[in-house]
């Protein structure tokens, strides 16, 4: 769980069978701090993959400091860079999103991070209902 750094890169590949990836990197809280007796907050910086409708969530609703928990697999790979170098990549290929606030708490905190729909009910494609604003008051449990 944690805030997009920035909005996220999204690309289509070319040809038939046009597939979109979707590529942000998340900035995850840690309990404690790197020096012992500093009270700075730290945080990990996790790269992040999407493909397909997964992806394409993505370019939809995440912007910069949207808050969201991931679910997926870790994969790792490598490759030459342009100076001869061996470079090791880690990315996470995220299955699934959850968001983890609300989208007035969002869009205070984050500059607007979340733009859902305000349409009367459930956006045409979209895997989300619309649910209406005070709804928190009228539930029996938190």
């Amino acid at each position: 769980m944690g805030r997009l750094t920035r909005d996220p890169d999204v690309r289509y590949s070319q040809g038939e069978g046009t597939i979109s990836n979707a590529r942000y990197t998340l900035a995850v809280d840690r309990n404690v701090s790197r020096n012992a007796g500093d009270d700075q907050p730290t945080a990990d910086f996790i790269s992040c993959v999407a493909f397909g409708r997964t992806a394409e969530f993505v370019e939809k609703y995440l912007k910069k400091g949207t808050k969201i928990a991931v679910e997926g697999r870790i994969q790792t790979g490598s490759y030459t860079n342009k100076d001869g170098q061996r470079v090791y990549t880690t990315d996470v290929i995220v299955d699934r999103h959850e968001f983890c606030e609300s989208r007035g708490a969002s869009s205070e905190g984050a500059g607007g991070a979340y733009e859902a729909p305000v349409s009367g009910g459930a956006d045409p494609g979209s895997d989300f209902m619309n649910i209406p604003e005070g709804i928190d008051e009228a539930l029996p449990f938190k």
